[in-house]
């Protein structure tokens, strides 16, 4: 499956800018995920890739093809990028069974196709499931009803998913009666032996042409496989339908309506549909949204599966970071139509490389310390935090924060520069420094409007598993909220008016108002410029 490629895409309405100058590569075989609060341009960024929407500049590669080039004006049609849109709601046709909404956009395709022998196909189809008598047996046998009576619907659907088949040709095989026969081996070598005088002629047709029959019974003329403009043969789309009614497991519900499926039904139709004309690219926009919360799990389990099965690449749009965290190989973290971070789950969680992208992640949230102080000459960092605490921050690497600020400073003066200069339309959603959340318990929100920022001011990022109950530790605190869940409980600590939260595993209880003694566990800490509210450094720190 191809690669995607987007070079400096940006759209905007006016002066407001939906996406400015994204630059993304979505690898071959990956799931991707793009995340970020409403509004930050993740569906406007899904909708041009698939063509569903028109950039304002820039381009968009899939695979080797352009699909989009402002400078060119090149803008290929939706249809013609192999390309999938799954939507948020499952826009199933409500007059039309599972099997034909599914084989719906599949009857519409015509384009240059290679030239089937499909007479060819099914003969070959029928000699290949009635070799093997012994295994025809076993499949009557498991379709029987208590009273010895066929369940024809079980049969046909075994018959198509055992020998790979259309129900055309499992409804021809059912014709021949051999589940009732008391001869079968006998019968079934009288139909071969039918079926293969008749597949001799349908060869001998394409001799006499000077063509011959691929493995795939694609036509095929002076070694070149022959094509033409047509439709898909109702043998194809039957194929097609029953390859991914197999993938996402609903060839039971073939028959029924949309209103007679369960939401998670329902979206595995959905699901069947996009993918049966073979995207290149499946694209998904917030599709789990609708379902309840367990059902919602199930799904991710499903889409992973999925994701393994097709080989395809998948794009999915989602606010909700669970998702984001456990089907994704990498995620797209956006906010403001920029790009703030492209990496692997793991890294964004460990490693957000600003204010935003660590406040965004984690559920509960990352709590944030102002820390105020400097380097000293053996390359630690001394803080006051809490008001009163005095905290000894170690980086994981050696570095000098002189050179950090002259190096922070020369590409803000670049930037400024380049706006300045730039001929770009005047950015309406102007971009912002993430306002970092303090809680208190007072006061929830700490503004820097009316506060001046120096070289030392600084953030501590520490994630609540980092914050442990502990009848050693040196930080005294109070209980002032508990949430268990069984397996963890959610604190929040109260620290001289501030309020951390923990998570605390395992089936410990605990009650508002109670004195515990904390700990911060020293490493894996977060150090943040509070005036730029970008990632200097991780590592250990110790809070006395």
């Amino acid at each position: 499956m191809p690669e995607i490629k987007l070079t400096n895409i940006t759209k905007r309405w006016g002066k407001f800018y939906a996406v400015d100058n994204l630059n993304l590569h979505i690898e071959n075989n990956s799931f991707i995920t793009i995340l970020g609060p409403s509004g930050c341009g993740k569906t406007t960024t899904l909708r041009m890739i698939a063509g569903l929407e028109t950039p304002t500049s820039g381009q968009i590669k899939i695979g080797d093809q352009i699909v989009f080039d402002s400078d060119q004006g090149i803008n290929i049609p939706p249809n013609k990028r192999k390309v999938g849109f799954l939507f948020q709601n499952y826009a199933l046709w409500p007059n039309m069974t599972v099997y034909d909404n599914i084989s719906f956009g599949l009857k519409n395709i015509k384009e240059e196709l290679p030239v089937m022998d499909i007479e060819l196909k099914t003969t070959s189809d029928v000699i290949r499931s009635l070799q093997n008598t012994n295994k025809l047996t076993q499949i009557f046998e498991e379709c029987r009803e208590k009273t010895g009576k066929i369940d024809k619907k079980r049969l046909l659907l075994k018959l198509i998913n055992t020998y790979t088949i259309s129900k055309h040709t499992a409804e021809k095989i059912f014709k021949f009666n051999l589940h009732s026969s008391n001869a079968i081996e006998q019968d079934a070598k009288k139909y071969i032996q039918q079926f293969e005088e008749k597949k001799n002629k349908l060869i001998a047709a394409h001799q006499a042409k000077n063509e011959t029959v691929n493995e795939k019974f694609e036509v095929v003329e002076n070694g070149t496989v022959k094509t033409l403009v047509r439709r898909l043969s109702n043998e194809e789309i039957d194929l097609s339908v029953n390859r991914v009614a197999r993938i996402v497991k609903i060839g039971m519900f073939m028959d029924r309506y949309p209103a007679e499926l369960s939401g998670g039904q329902q979206q595995r139709v959905a699901i069947a549909r996009t993918l049966a004309p073979e995207p290149q690219v499946l694209f998904m926009d917030e599709p789990l949204s609708n379902l309840d919360a367990k059902l919602r799990l199930e799904m991710r389990y499903e889409l992973q599966r999925l994701h393994v099965e097709t080989g395809s690449t998948f794009v999915y749009v989602t606010h909700d970071q669970m998702e984001a965290m456990t089907l994704s190989t990498k995620i797209c973290l956006m906010n403001n139509g920029l790009l703030q971070q492209y990496d692997y789950p793991l890294s964004l969680y460990n490693k957000p490389n600003n204010l935003f992208c660590a406040d965004f992640v984690g559920n509960p949230s990352i709590n944030f310390l102002e820390a105020k102080g400097k380097q000293n000459p053996d390359g630690t960092f001394t803080f006051t935090v809490l008001d009163n605490k005095t905290a000894v921050f170690t980086p994981e690497h050696n570095f000098n924060m002189q050179e950090w600020f002259e190096q922070r400073d020369a590409e803000k003066h670049s930037n400024d520069l380049d706006e300045k200069s730039s001929t770009k339309v005047e950015k309406e959603n102007k971009d912002e420094v993430f306002k970092y959340h303090i809680q208190k318990v007072n006061e929830d929100y700490i503004s820097d409007d009316d506060v001046i920022i120096t070289n030392e001011d600084f953030i501590l990022g520490i994630r609540p598993e980092k914050i442990t109950v502990d009848v050693n530790g040196k930080l005294d605190a109070a209980v002032d909220g508990s949430m268990p869940t069984g397996m963890e409980s959610t604190l929040k600590l109260n620290i001289n008016n501030y309020l951390l939260t923990s998570v605390i595993f395992g089936s410990q209880s605990f009650v508002i108002g109670d004195r515990v003694h904390i700990t911060v566990l020293p490493y894996d800490i977060l150090l943040y410029n509070r005036k730029s509210g970008k990632l200097i450094a991780s590592g250990s720190v110790t809070i006395q």
